[in-house]
């Protein structure tokens, strides 16, 4: 079943009762004697298959006597129900356009029904009288629906003012009083459903009467009911423009209704508030009502839907919010992780100097409970947004950053792995910034080097302390911390050492389990035919190495974590590079000799690295990058004497240079993207005003109390978009069928979010009606098809126009294909013309986003499907096209935003790796690794793209979408 909205408010809203296909239709003989011969429920059956054939085109006119005859008197309710429906169907008017003398009957049957003792009688019927718009059937009915107002019943006085409301809109000559007649009603009347009725006949018909009320009631809207409240909002967003005049009365009223007990007063009061005036005081309510909304309303989506109207509300009113980011906070006390993150990113916006510090420690009182409750399943996903909150916090005000990062240095031993790597990475950003921040940063770091676990924590610590240990007795404190953490040396002979003192204890085992496994024999068939017996003795390489006991940077090398011992490698040699330049240790003997003991030690730590990485005490061998890594930095240190400059430059200057420069472009990145946004929120100098008094609705000006509106009209599909001009939808038109076919059909694709709207145009190109012509649809992928098109008959050479919904419910592309059917002129005549495919093209829903590194990384190892797409351009298409058009053109083909740096992009080189990310309206991740080269500038460009995604569909679509990007560029 589906109602096809009225257009307009003099159009009759018809309900269309789909018919039951599996059910022959029944001939006019045989409803004639259902009607007049049978009981109370095969006539209830006929009469439901005369209107849904009257719906469906069939001409049922003979039947209307029969039905007025034997079915209007009955006394049973759900025939006297269906008799309402037939009314309104039925046909009304003869073939010279003049009304039938049958709805002489019929009207008379209405005035009965208006008299009827059964309250639920006269309600239906006043029900039915909205649908009308026969001024002859309505005029004699006018009296009783005036008695029905009072009625002793709420449900027949609330529908008679429906009636009442609904004959004033189409035939206000039969009712001129119905504004007067109401405004009596609603001040007489106690129910508060027939109340808001009545008020919201008056705000549609006659919003001088409706105003007029409300100021003799302003004082009591506080006390009104919910309904009541509604209704007066709604009198007030669309009476505010009219009647300027009493725009202090509605602010008032919306105040007393900002602390309505019902939430939706609340939100709806706040909503049109700040339609009605820019004062602060009045936004500052307004607002504060929103954070108590989402405070306090239990449902999830309500809570982001009202978080999302207080970000509008910021971006519209920037610093009149900034008081409330307090409150604000109490948002948090939510569980749910995407309220959170919205209230977050709120919070961010409106921190100002003034209140950034009672910011960061509300903050900062959060983070020590997600520590405290570490057995909840969100904590750590909780924790991490808080740290990514108060590191974006501390960047863009650097007097909390001492603070939050002793905060972080002390716990940083009880986050999780993605929470700790997330703070060890501010610590690092916070360092490069703020140089008096090194020493005491460095001293938190040797203090707490041993409570850290996670090979990434430890690689960024032994980063810091290698770039930021400038002093000696900050490299003696950190190369004393750092052997402490390696433990006994050599690292080979001490394990192996280990493994000796328990080779007794491993011994015993294995002699026990080659006992206990000694019957287990399998017999084989030998070459020859014969049998032989196989026995084998297994022993559990039950681990000596108890990790758990080992010290960190051991049991993370023990682990062929060798990338830490790269890094850890690294480290010692900035270390000794940089405490050979310092003055006195080239001058004093002792300095040298120190110099040469630190120098000989981290030798003796690489050369055990690469020993432990080639033994058989770890599970995967040094790969060949850590190994030419570790023996570079023991050639380092065995050369430095002879090429020390070169070598400071290599390990210090040029890596800490590499650092800051990736810092600044971070930062001038996110000032640009700020930047941006502002410019697109700016007035420029000759732009016009509006002025909302002198604007027509609909206009630029009155845009602002047109809000609910207009997103009812975005949500339907029925908003006219400027952008939307008559040559892009001309592009979005799919022909169907072809033109030497019976049926011509095409359609217009129009994708609307998490819809797509088909609205396809049917050609009868025949000289025969086409009679049950439908259209039949089916989808592959995740597409569904919400309501099935009726069928109905097409005359010779006319056309029609069918609707058809479609929603989809994940990124991936999906195809829409389909069939028309329809039966010719004999009764056994069939046809079928099948659609050409329609493709749902997977960019209407990808985004360009952005993610930091460590998100990135993340994803990038937890996503399964993985998608390689082989990149190859012929000579002629790369001649006049480097690396970074390629990638550009790369990136405008799939949506997708780079989140490589442009520092790390810059330069001549023959070869660009870079990482890709974007993200669907439905939520979905879309990663991308390209890797391409020129080695020349006449060679060709190759490379690959790895695309990995949660779902198959992205990951399929987006190398669709690469290829034809490529075949494309080739064919230029």
């Amino acid at each position: 079943m589906a109602t096809a909205a009225a257009k307009g408010p003099a159009d009759a809203c018809y309900m269309l009762l789909h018919p039951n296909l599996d059910v022959e239709t029944p001939n006019l003989q045989t409803l004639r004697r259902n009607l007049e011969r049978g009981t109370d429920e095969i006539k209830a059956e006929a009469l439901q298959q005369v209107i849904t054939g009257t719906l469906q085109g069939e001409n049922y006119e003979q039947l209307l006597m029969h039905i007025i005859r034997f079915v209007m008197p009955t006394r049973n309710k759900s025939l006297k129900k269906l008799l309402l429906f037939y009314w309104e169907v039925c046909p009304k008017y003869a073939a010279d356009g003049t009304l039938k003398h049958e709805t002489i009957l019929i009207c008379n049957a209405l005035m009965n029904d208006l008299q009827h003792p059964n309250e639920f009688i006269r309600g239906a019927t006043l029900r039915a009288l909205t649908k009308m718009r026969e001024a002859e059937i309505l005029e004699p009915l006018i009296g009783p629906v005036r008695d029905c107002l009072e009625h002793r019943h709420a449900y027949v006085r609330k529908n008679a003012v429906v009636a009442i409301s609904s004959i004033y809109r189409s035939q206000p000559q039969l009712i001129p009083d119905a504004p007067e007649l109401i405004h009596a009603f609603l001040s007489a009347e106690a129910d508060m459903t027939c109340r808001r009725n009545a008020l919201n006949m008056l705000t549609l018909n006659a919003p001088a009467v409706a105003v007029q009320w409300l100021q003799e009631n302003a004082q009591l809207a506080a006390s009104f009911d919910e309904l009541l409240q509604l209704a007066v909002i709604e009198l007030i967003r669309r009476s505010a423009q009219g009647f300027a005049a009493q725009k202090g009365l509605f602010v008032r009223c919306i105040f007393d209704m900002l602390n309505a007990p019902a939430s939706s007063v609340k939100y709806e009061a706040a909503t049109t508030l700040v339609g009605l005036t820019a004062n602060p005081a009045a936004i500052k309510a307004a607002a504060s009502c929103y954070i108590t909304l989402a405070s306090k309303e239990s449902d999830n989506n309500i809570k982001i839907i009202v978080l999302g109207r207080l970000d509008q509300l910021r971006t519209r009113h920037e610093g009149i919010l900034d008081d409330l980011v307090m409150d604000l906070l109490r948002v948090l006390a939510t569980p749910d992780l995407d309220v959170r993150r919205k209230a977050l990113s709120i919070v961010m916006k409106l921190t100002t100097r003034r209140n950034v510090n009672d910011v960061v420690s509300m903050l900062k009182k959060e983070l020590n409970k997600t520590v405290d409750n570490s057995d909840y399943d969100k904590s750590s996903d909780y924790r991490l947004l808080l740290i990514q909150t108060i590191h974006t916090c501390a960047g863009q005000f650097p007097e909390v950053a001492a603070d939050v990062v002793d905060l972080f240095l002390s716990s940083i031993a009880e986050f999780g792995s993605s929470s700790a790597s997330d703070a060890i990475v501010f610590v690092r950003e916070v360092a490069e910034k703020f140089p008096a921040l090194r020493t005491s940063i460095v001293t938190h770091l040797v203090s707490s080097f041993l409570e850290f676990k996670t090979g990434r924590v430890i690689r960024g610590a032994l980063w810091i302390l290698g770039e930021y240990a400038e002093s000696a007795s900050e490299i003696r404190d950190v190369w004393t911390k750092l052997r402490e953490a390696i433990g006994e040396l050599p690292l080979l002979a001490a394990e192996q050492r280990e493994a000796l003192e328990g080779a007794s204890g491993l011994a015993e085992d294995a002699a026990s389990q080659t006992t206990a496994s000694a019957p287990s024999a399998s017999r084989r068939v030998l070459p020859d035919g014969t049998y032989a017996t196989e026995s084998s003795l297994t022993v559990n390489a039950q681990s000596t190495i108890k990790l758990d006991t080992k010290p960190p940077l051991r049991a993370v090398l023990l682990h062929s974590d060798f990338f830490t011992g790269t890094v850890l490698a690294s480290t010692l040699a900035k270390l000794v590079l940089r405490y050979s330049a310092l003055a006195d240790v080239a001058t004093s003997d002792e300095g040298k000799s120190r110099l040469n003991a630190l120098r000989a030690e981290a030798v003796l730590i690489m050369a055990g690295i690469i020993r432990i990485g080639q033994s058989n005490f770890v599970t995967t061998p040094i790969d060949e990058d850590s190994y030419d890594r570790v023996l570079a930095c023991i050639r380092a240190l065995e050369h430095m004497d002879e090429d020390s400059e070169v070598l400071t430059d290599a390990f210090i200057s040029d890596t800490q240079n590499a650092f800051t420069r990736l810092v600044k472009g971070e930062a001038a990145r996110a000032d640009a993207e700020a930047k941006k946004t502002k410019s697109e929120r700016a007035v420029q100098v000759d732009d016009a005003i509006g002025f909302r008094l002198l604007a027509k609705k609909g206009s630029v000006a009155s845009e602002d109390n047109d809000d609910l509106d207009r997103d009812a009209e975005v949500a339907a599909g029925t908003a006219d978009s400027g952008s939307r001009l008559a040559v892009s939808k001309l592009d979005s038109v799919v022909q169907l069928t072809g033109f030497s076919d019976a049926v011509y059909a095409e359609a217009y694709v129009e994708v609307n979010q998490y819809d797509i709207l088909l609205d396809i145009m049917i050609v009868n190109q025949t000289n025969t009606m086409l009679r049950n012509l439908s259209v039949e649809f089916s989808t592959l992928g995740d597409l569904k098809l919400v309501e099935k098109p009726t069928s109905y008959n097409v005359a010779a050479f006319s056309f029609s126009s069918v609707k058809a919904s479609i929603k989809v419910s994940s990124t991936e592309t999906g195809v829409i294909f389909g069939t028309i059917v329809y039966d010719g002129p004999g009764t056994s005549d069939n046809h079928c013309i099948v659609l050409n495919d329609i493709h749902v093209d997977i960019m209407e829903y990808i985004r360009p986003a952005r993610c930091d590194e460590s998100q990135f990384h993340a994803m990038w190892t937890e996503f399964e499907w993985e998608n390689k797409v082989n990149m190859a351009t012929t000579r002629e298409a790369a001649e006049n096209l480097d690396l970074r058009a390629y990638l550009k053109h790369i990136m405008k083909a799939t949506n997708m935003a780079c989140l490589t740096p442009e520092n790390a992009l810059a330069g001549d080189c023959g070869f660009l790796s870079a990482n890709l990310y974007a993200r669907s309206i439905f939520g979905e991740d879309a990663l991308a690794n390209i890797s391409i080269e020129k080695p020349t500038d006449d060679s060709p460009i190759t490379g690959h793209i790895r695309i990995r995604a949660k779902t198959q569909g992205i990951a399929l679509s987006l190398g669709d979408k690469i290829s034809a990007a490529k075949v494309s560029l080739s064919a230029e």
